[in-house]
């Protein structure tokens, strides 16, 4: 599958390839295969899904969820969605109300950024863009956009109570 394809959202969920690991998403630049992920971005991804959906509330937190947001098909890293709104089966056919999306060594942050900014225009109320290398956590919340490190406290739609460093030692938890 070419990168550069532009297609429409009906015709790239009838590729055959696009549910393989890692995942192939449809976003403004065309359809893109997500990295592979390394162990410390599969740890916090793993950790921090558990660590949401261990809080019990009517939230539910999903790994590599595809969810169809307008033209495009985003794969959030995690999806964080009201249980209300998720499907029997299949795909979330709207943007989830919290995404968190981590930063691969060889992922651009423009790209990801316009990711995030897509499902923010199209209903997402909080999104994540966690930044490993930089040990910070990029923040979008009611249309302003901070960047947070160490022990600031990082809004979580009040399913949870985290820093930036507690998000960022998950990658080591087993």
């Amino acid at each position: 599958m070419s990168t550069a394809t532009l297609l429409s959202l009906k015709q790239f969920l009838q590729l055959p390839d696009i549910e393989t690991s890692p995942a192939w998403e449809l976003l403004a630049e065309g359809a893109v295969q997500k990295p592979m992920p390394t162990i410390e971005h599969s740890r916090l991804q793993r950790n921090l899904t558990n660590l949401i959906n261990a809080a019990q509330s009517s939230y539910e937190a999903i790994q590599e969820l595809r969810c169809n947001v307008g033209n495009l098909s985003p794969v959030p890293d995690i999806a964080v969605v009201l249980e209300a709104r998720l499907p029997e089966t299949g795909h979330l056919q709207a943007a989830p109300d919290w995404l968190i999306e981590i930063r691969s060594p060889d992922q651009s942050t423009v790209d990801l950024e316009a990711k995030i900014l897509h499902c923010l225009k199209h209903g997402t109320v909080l999104a994540w863009l966690i930044d490993l290398q930089r040990d910070r956590i990029w923040v979008w919340q009611e249309g302003e956009l901070d960047i947070l490190t160490d022990v600031a406290q990082l809004p979580a739609l009040g399913i949870v109570e985290l820093t930036v460093n507690e998000v960022l030692a998950l990658t080591t938890q087993r």
